[in-house]
Order: structure tokens, then C-alpha cells, then sequence
């Protein structure tokens, strides 16, 4: 931890640093892209209000055309009316102008191109539509055409009555020219300074890492050397801070505990590894003792003087008991290393034949043994496949309470490509999802009874042999365990 504190320190001063520097570039990031979006806006709000005064201003020299007319005030006479004056009118205000009829059609434009021209297209259906629509009799239709936005205004024109005569269209591309010139010279103006402020900041922020973390180095470069197995020195600074000053004297504080602490865990840890030492020892030594009970019980119960296979069973139960007993020797023998215990001594064996074997010493009739051959050969040591096999089982029975009603308990073996499968299925309480990261460590149980070691052994039989253990469980339906080995003759 302390020899990792100096390279915290200066990871520090690359946040104070790297911290001011994205303070100013996210700055000016942010200005940029408020500035764009403001001009934008300005830009929009500007050609919308300029089309509006274009309009209102046509409309006005519309309606005054309209009262000093000598042609009656019909929809037939538009064209008539405007034959000059819309030329006129579209040169005053350097606008387009075209007339249209109340259902769409095309009377006069100011297009020097036609004057009444049938082949024109005429203005949509769902445009005359909201016009009619709408309280102001005006439609604004936004469009972006070869990457120019065109609006095009569509408002009624009306005689001194307000009678509707027809429908007049303001065409209008908005030029962008004058605001992107403005913007892009903002943009440029704002790079410069803040170019410049960066390079300042770069300065001004190395220079505040620096001295922020000063101080802290003189700490961290003695907190880099602190061990448990040596004699630490104290830091002898006084420094400026009351924050760094506290820092000291706890670190202080911290070395005259680590000299007690150290005398004090040097005992205890060896008082402790012998403790360990007998509760594995007596664990694995107990564990064989249950299957050789049950076997014993097992012979007592169906023991007939007249069974004509009485030999082979005889010899069943003696090959049970003596393996059980060599997994106690083999654990006497081998108990002063427990990450190697017992020490593997490999021979070619058929898997499904000794699981058979090791399944028969359990006396419940839910247990079941699925196997999808009737041979495995592979190269393992057959006391701690025993082993695996009878802990995990054993395990299984214990997790089904005696009040449940349905039992199940599954063992299948089968191979897959260079390796076997075993895996161990109950019905039982499950495991607690608490309880969950915490299975295979050392001394840990969730029975009233044991030591909870034989998970623990098994998983370093099991990665041993370069295999793997994993579970699935839910709490209050079952456990599956799963195991899986090399064969190593293949």
C-alpha cells in the first residue's frame, strides 16, 4: 500500500494538471458552440422577420393597387389588374411575386419567363389547406433545397371586404453569407485567445501541481519504504499544512503500532498455523471415516450367509474400507503440505467404474448416477477422485433437509473432447447469496457441524490437476456443482 503511494502522488499532480487543462478546453468548447447556436438563432429570427416586413410591405402596395383599380374586384381580373404592376412592384421590393387563384393555379408572376403559364405547378393541396386554416390566412413553407433553406410565404388577398380574391406567394432564400462570415471570424478570434490561454494554462498548471504536491513528497517517498518486516523510521518534517501535519503524526502513530502489531502477529501466526494444521488434518482423517461407518452399516444390514454373491460383495466392501483407509494414510503422510495434499500418485483407471464405487458406500435411495458410457479411461489419482467424489456428494445429502418431501440428488459423469465432467445435483436448501464468493475459502461452513475444510481441499485437488470447480445455485431449490479434469493420458 505505502509503495503504491507515491506513484498515487503522482498521478495527483497529473489530475491537478491534466484537471485545469480540460477546465479550459471544455471553456472554450462550450463558448463555441453557445456562440454558433446564438448566431443561428439570430440568423433564423432575422430572414423570419424579414420576410414578414417583405410581405407586409407587398400586401400594402397590393391593397393599394387594389383601391385605385378601374377593374371590378374579382378573381377573373387579377391578372388583369397586375399585367404591369407586379413587375413594378417586384422590383420595388426585390422580391418574387406570384399570384395565384384561391385553388391554386398560377395567374400572374413576376417572372419576366411567363405571365400566365398553364404548365406551372400549382400550390399543394395541404398548403391551401392551412392557409384556410389558419387565423392570419398565411402559411410560412421552410425548405431546404440544394443545401439552401428557401421559405416560401402563402397569405390571401382579400378586396375592401375582406372577400377572399386570391392567394399571394413570396418566395425567399435565406443568404447565410453576411452571419457565417461573422461567425467564422468570432470562431477565429476565439481560438487565438484561447490558444493563448492554454499555453498559460499549461504553465500555470504545472506550476500549481507542482507546488500543491511538494510537500507530499518528501511523506510519500518515506511511506514508499514502510514494512511490516523491518523497523520503520518516523517522518521528522514539519510542514505548513495542518492537513499534512495530522497526515505525519498519524503515519507516526501508525509505525510505533506496526512494532507492537508485528511481535504480536509473529506469534500469533504461528500459533495459528499449527491450529490450522490439526483442524485439516483431523478434518481429512474424519472425512473417511463416515463412508467407512456407512459401509460397515451397510455390510451389517444386507449381510446374507446364503447370498450366492456374498464373495463379491465381501470384496466390494473390503476394496471400500481399504481405499478409505489409504486416503488416511495418504493424508498422514502428506498432511505438513496442505497446498500438495495428498501428494498425487496417478494411475489409469476407468472414472465411471470408481465413482460407481465411491457412490456405493451412500445408502439413499434418491440418489441417482447417470453416466452416458460405461468408460472413461483417464490417468488419476483414485483416492482423491474418491475424494472429490464423496465430499461433494456427502455435502449434497447434508444441504436436503429430513422434513422435505421430494429428494433428489444427481451425479453425472461423461466426457467432453480432453476432459471429465462431473457434476453433483440436489434439491436441497441451496446457498445464500451472501454466502456465494465465500464457499471454497478455508474454515467455512454453512452447517451447525464441521470445520469447512473439504470444499476448500477439493478445489486445490481439483486446480492441482489444472481443472476447474464452479456452482450454480438458487436459494431453496438447489446446488449443482460441476468439475472438471484433464485426462492426462490423452
Amino acid at each position: 500500500m505505502f509503495k503504491n503511494f507515491k506513484i498515487t502522488m503522482l498521478s495527483l499532480r497529473t489530475r491537478i494538471f491534466l484537471s485545469m487543462i480540460v477546465l479550459i478546453i471544455m471553456a472554450s468548447i462550450i463558448l463555441a458552440s453557445i456562440s454558433i447556436i446564438q448566431f443561428k438563432n439570430e440568423a433564423r429570427v432575422y430572414h423570419q422577420e424579414r420576410l414578414e416586413d417583405k410581405e407586409n410591405e407587398v400586401k400594402e402596395h397590393i391593397n393599394y393597387v387594389l383601391s385605385t383599380t378601374t377593374y371590378p374586384l374579382t378573381p377573373t381580373n387579377l391578372p388583369l389588374i397586375f399585367k404591369d404592376k407586379i413587375h413594378e412592384l417586384a422590383q420595388i421590393h426585390a422580391i418574387e411575386i406570384n399570384i395565384y387563384t384561391l385553388d391554386g393555379k398560377l395567374l400572374k408572376s413576376s417572372k419576366e419567363s411567363f405571365s400566365v403559364d398553364q404548365v406551372a405547378l400549382p400550390i399543394p393541396k395541404y398548403i391551401l389547406k392551412l392557409v384556410r386554416s389558419s387565423i392570419e390566412k398565411r402559411f410560412v413553407d421552410i425548405k431546404t433545397i440544394d443545401g439552401l433553406k428557401n421559405r416560401s410565404s402563402y397569405s390571401q388577398i382579400k378586396d375592401d371586404k375582406f372577400k377572399p380574391l386570391g392567394i399571394l406567394h413570396l418566395p425567399y432564400v435565406e443568404d447565410d453569407g453576411f452571419y457565417e462570415k461573422e461567425l467564422n471570424g468570432f470562431l477565429i478570434r476565439l481560438a487565438q485567445v484561447y490558444s493563448f490561454m492554454l499555453i498559460v494554462a499549461f504553465g500555470l498548471a504545472y506550476f500549481l501541481s507542482t507546488y500543491i504536491t511538494k510537500s507530499l513528497k518528501t511523506i510519500s517517498d518515506k511511506l514508499s519504504e514502510t514494512s511490516l518486516d523491518q523497523k520503520n523510521e518516523k517522518i521528522r518534517v514539519e510542514a505548513s499544512s495542518k492537513e499534512i501535519n495530522l497526515l505525519i503524526k498519524s503515519y507516526n502513530a501508525m509505525v510505533d503500532e506496526l512494532e507492537i502489531s508485528a511481535v504480536k502477529l509473529a506469534q500469533s501466526e504461528r500459533e495459528e498455523a499449527w491450529r490450522e494444521m490439526a483442524k485439516q488434518v483431523a478434518h481429512e482423517i474424519k472425512n473417511p471415516l463416515t463412508p467407512m461407518r456407512l459401509t460397515v452399516q451397510s455390510f451389517q444390514r444386507k449381510f446374507e450367509p446364503n447370498d450366492p454373491e456374498i464373495k463379491q460383495k465381501m470384496k466390494d466392501y473390503s476394496e471400500t474400507l481399504i481405499q478409505q483407509i489409504d486416503t488416511m494414510s495418504s493424508v498422514a503422510s502428506a498432511f505438513s503440505n496442505f497446498a500438495s495434499m495428498p501428494a498425487q500418485q496417478n494411475e489409469t483407471l476407468n472414472v465411471i467404474e470408481v465413482v460407481e464405487l465411491a457412490l456405493d458406500i451412500f445408502n439413499e435411495d434418491y440418489l441417482v448416477f447417470e453416466k452416458e458410457t460405461e468408460e472413461i479411461i483417464a490417468e488419476i489419482d483414485r483416492t482423491q477422485l474418491i475424494r472429490i467424489i464423496t465430499n461433494l456428494v456427502k455435502n449434497a445429502i447434508q444441504a436436503i433437509s429430513d422434513q422435505q418431501e421430494t429428494k433428489s440428488i444427481v451425479v453425472q459423469v461423461k466426457k467432453m473432447e480432453n476432459k471429465v465432467l462431473i457434476s453433483v445435483q440436489d434439491n436441497g436448501i441451496g446457498i445464500k447469496e451472501e454466502d456465494l464468493n465465500r464457499i471454497f475459502e478455508p474454515k467455512f461452513t454453512t452447517k451447525n457441524s464441521g470445520m469447512g475444510l473439504g470444499l476448500s481441499i477439493i478445489k486445490n485437488i481439483i486446480e492441482n490437476y489444472k481443472g476447474n470447480i464452479t456452482f450454480e445455485t438458487q436459494y431453496g431449490q438447489g446446488t449443482i456443482f460441476r468439475v472438471s479434469l484433464p485426462i492426462l493420458n490423452t
